[in-house]
């Protein structure tokens, strides 16, 4: 079972910040799971949310302020004091972080609520520009960003996300198409899924941090889990 770190050492570290990614990079894992919006002046930083309220000390949304603005705010301090003084991370910094390492990156465009014009052209050229393009998926609830992305890069893995099921999976993927597929613990258990298991369709799970789950997983042949614990994981 291949192991994914949800938003880097999410368990333990502030999730999607530079302490978090550089502590998955010291594990043994197969990769590391992080999300992607666009600043107002077209810089791709690393956080979660449309807002920046729930993670920083700031409030207001990622779109409408500049990289300089939201490095203004705390990132860390929000999950524990000993974090004061973490910024947001730019997608640079991150893969900066694992060019050196063997694992893999999953990077998720975060435009499923807000359509940021260009956003696969950024991510791509970030990606090539670190020489990594073997070495990424790219992933989204936004199917048409996906699709964009396997018209623009046919030989990087696109995974379609999905919040809910559609009846055949696998035939639905291969419409977008998508090399990978994305779905929450619950639907994993579904019957569309496991025909899609059956089917040989990459199947990965979010968020897993039960060895419990981790084991029925496994024996339903899925390829692999995001987590915030991978060390529990790994224990296993």
């Amino acid at each position: 079972m291949k192991i994914y770190a949800h938003r880097g050492y999410s368990g333990r570290y502030p999730e999607n910040t530079l302490a978090a990614f550089k502590a998955a990079a010291r594990l043994p894992i197969h990769g590391v799971e992080l999300d992607v919006h666009v600043t107002a002046d077209q810089e791709l930083v690393v956080i979660h949310d449309e807002a920046i309220n729930r993670t920083s000390s700031g409030r207001g949304l990622v779109k409408d302020m500049t990289l300089q603005q939201l490095r203004a705010f705390d990132y860390g301090a929000w999950f524990h004091e000993d974090f004061a003084g973490e910024v947001i991370p730019t997608l640079a910094q991150v893969l900066d972080v694992f060019s050196g390492t063997p694992h893999q990156v999953n990077i998720e465009l975060k435009s499923d609520v807000f359509v940021y014009a260009g956003l696969e052209q950024l991510v791509l050229r970030e990606v090539e520009a670190h020489k990594m393009t073997e070495r990424v998926v790219i992933s989204s609830f936004d199917h048409e960003a996906v699709q964009r992305v396997g018209m623009l890069a046919p030989h990087v893995e696109n995974a379609a996300l999905f919040s809910t099921i559609v009846l055949d999976v696998a035939e639905y993927v291969k419409s977008i198409p998508a090399k990978a597929i994305h779905v929450s613990y619950h639907y994993a258990l579904r019957k569309p899924v496991r025909e899609a298991i059956n089917a040989g369709c990459v199947i990965r799970v979010y968020t897993v941090n039960t060895l419990q789950r981790l084991n029925i997983l496994r024996e339903i042949g899925v390829d692999a889990i995001f987590t915030d614990e991978p060390e529990k994981m790994l224990s296993e």
